[in-house]
């Protein structure tokens, strides 16, 4: 079957199978991804034409010649694209342009509470985002958003869901309100799970099974199981802060329920009881600048809360057997007080088989963490089977636009 051009009618699944090989950016000759995909190589010719147009791959080196000419070698080439990373915290909001290797290009950050609801926070969104990819829009096309919310976010449609620090955004349809003003998909989830994201794709990307734990205002934890986020049934998996722990047993959480690890652990919990012995601490930040300084009382309640983690790791460690588990956050940022409480409980109760090759350690990322989660996320969807068939599509049949 032939297409307008004479070509073969090039199908999005084999056309993606190949891409899907060159996206480890190793650069490989047609005849290489004809014996790697068993197509014939009049096949694989017509579909790299394909991937070339469309500017998902690039001509590099020729490969060594035995003897005629060089083959030419062809490899990913993620800078014809881009895509914009939203990361909404509780005080300010960061945007990255990056282009699809998840290189940050340009970046913006202003404080603003997430508080202010919405409207406020999507139009600043909105007006710095085209603002911040315009200087790119004559060389790169923008493929998808990413969006980071600090709160609990359903999987399905990207919607926020009671979110306690959020007023006004239950419910509210923000991949709609951004995918209508930026012509593109717009992937939302909760901040760890971007924040694992951006952990796994920018520092340990040969790791199947990483667990990622937030330790800050609140405690909470991405998981990445088989190379994917594990979101769960409703989306919510991974909320560490409110198993019962024995050691909170008669505390009252800030959702409502009594014996949360959250009401021991985090950051409000180790500043009250620090106030209850005359320290004069009241935030998470409080906390933070008080173990930096080398308070004593506070280096010791940040290495407590880390054993009180620890426990409720060890149960992680043995339901899902992760390869690594980052501690992030701002308390877990201080110092390696926190790593080493949660280190010393894992290591001790934890199956010898499940702790002898666990690495367990501070989060790599840096304050742009989140925002490069988010980027990643949006990366990963735009070089997913289903996009890259898509886009393809639209090269051969540019009527069909989906």
């Amino acid at each position: 079957m032939l297409d307008a051009r004479g070509q073969e009618a090039l199908t999005g699944a084999a056309q993606s199978e190949i891409f899907q090989i060159l996206r480890d950016g190793k650069p490989r000759t047609r005849s290489e991804l004809a014996s790697l995909t068993g197509l014939a190589r009049s096949t694989v010719a017509a579909r790299v034409d394909a991937l070339l147009r469309v500017k998902l791959i690039s001509p590099v080196a020729d490969a060594a010649s035995t003897g005629g000419r060089p083959s030419r070698q062809f490899a990913f080439d993620g800078t014809h694209h881009a895509v914009l990373g939203v990361d909404i915290g509780a005080s300010h909001v960061h945007i990255a342009v990056t282009d699809l290797h998840g290189t940050m290009l340009a970046d913006v950050q202003e404080p603003l509470a997430v508080s202010e609801g919405p409207d406020r926070i999507l139009g600043w969104v909105i007006e710095q985002g085209t603002r911040l990819f315009e200087p790119f829009a004559d060389r790169m096309t923008l493929r998808a958003v990413g969006v980071g919310l600090p709160g609990p976010v359903e999987h399905a449609t990207g919607r926020p869901v009671d979110p306690p620090i959020m007023p006004g955004w239950d419910r509210y349809d923000v991949p709609g309100a951004l995918s209508g003003e930026f012509g593109v998909p717009a992937l939302v989830d909760n901040d760890v799970n971007v924040m694992a994201l951006g952990e796994h794709h920018g520092f340990w990307p040969d790791v199947e099974d990483l667990l990622f734990v937030k330790v800050a205002t609140g405690i909470g934890a991405g998981v990445i199981v088989g190379g994917r986020v594990h979101r769960g049934a409703q989306g919510i998996a991974g909320d560490l802060g409110h198993i019962w722990v024995p050691e909170a047993e008669g505390v009252e959480c800030r959702c409502g329920s009594i014996g949360c690890l959250e009401a021991v652990a985090a950051g409000p919990a180790i500043a009250a009881r620090l106030r209850a012995r005359g320290h004069d601490v009241h935030t998470t930040a409080d906390v933070t600048a008080s173990v930096l300084r080398g308070d004593v009382d506070a280096v010791r309640e940040v290495r407590e809360a880390g054993r009180i983690i620890g426990r409720v790791l060890t149960t992680c460690v043995s339901l899902i057997n992760p390869a690594v588990i980052a501690l992030g956050g701002s308390i877990a940022n201080a110092g390696d007080h926190l790593l080493a409480g949660a280190r010393e409980v894992i290591y001790t109760r934890a199956t010898p088989l499940a702790a002898s090759n666990l690495q367990i350690v501070r989060s790599r990322g840096s304050s742009d963490a989140a925002v490069a989660g988010a980027a990643a996320m949006a990366i990963q969807h735009v070089l997913s089977v289903d996009s890259v068939e898509a886009l393809l599509r639209e090269d051969v049949f540019p009527w069909m636009q989906v």
